[in-house]
């Protein structure tokens, strides 16, 4: 299994059955875990539906593994779509976590592709983001909508930024 994958499998495991949070081992950590900041996504599924993501634009913690830990006990908890995981859904879950790179300011749809490129958009103090490559999303337009709700950003709004990004993904 995927080290970014065991991490966060590990770390849901231990908070749904115990209430502690899961420290590794240095040997169960990448180099890049343990050293580098960036922000991450742990997204949980499960008989493939959706069952929980949780994640953060830019680094909040002081490495990727402590990002990573931090977002999958907040996406088997805290995702407010969702009740909190159970201890008998753990063997039913698929995780996967997304290791987002830098975002950067695009001034046209045009320059997004949904297979590549997540999109974060912004108005104001609201910022919505939406992963790239998701089942069901298409369109660039549709991946824009999505973000829009997420941030409640109107329609009608004018002035919105966007951002594109990509992600590495550890299934």
């Amino acid at each position: 299994m995927d080290k970014y994958v065991s991490l966060a499998k590990n770390t849901i495991e231990k908070y749904i059955t115990s209430g502690e949070v899961y420290s590794p081992s240095p040997d169960e950590l990448t180099e890049e875990m343990s050293s580098k900041r960036a922000g991450a996504f742990v997204s949980i599924h499960k008989n493939g539906d959706l069952r929980g993501c949780i994640g953060t634009i830019a680094p909040t913690k002081d490495s990727l593994s402590a990002e990573i830990i931090s977002n999958a006990i907040a996406a088997s908890t805290r995702d407010p779509r969702f009740s909190a995981i159970t201890p008998d859904e753990l063997d039913s879950l698929e995780i996967n976590v997304d290791v987002l790179g830098e975002p950067e300011a695009i001034s046209s749809p045009d320059e997004l592709d949904v297979k590549r490129y997540g999109v974060i958009v912004e108005k104001d103090f609201r910022r919505g983001l939406l992963l790239p490559d998701l089942e069901g999303v298409d369109t660039v337009e549709y991946q824009i909508a999505i973000a829009m709700q997420k941030a409640g950003i109107g329609f009608e709004e004018k002035g919105i930024r966007l951002y594109r990004f990509e992600v590495v993904r550890h299934e």
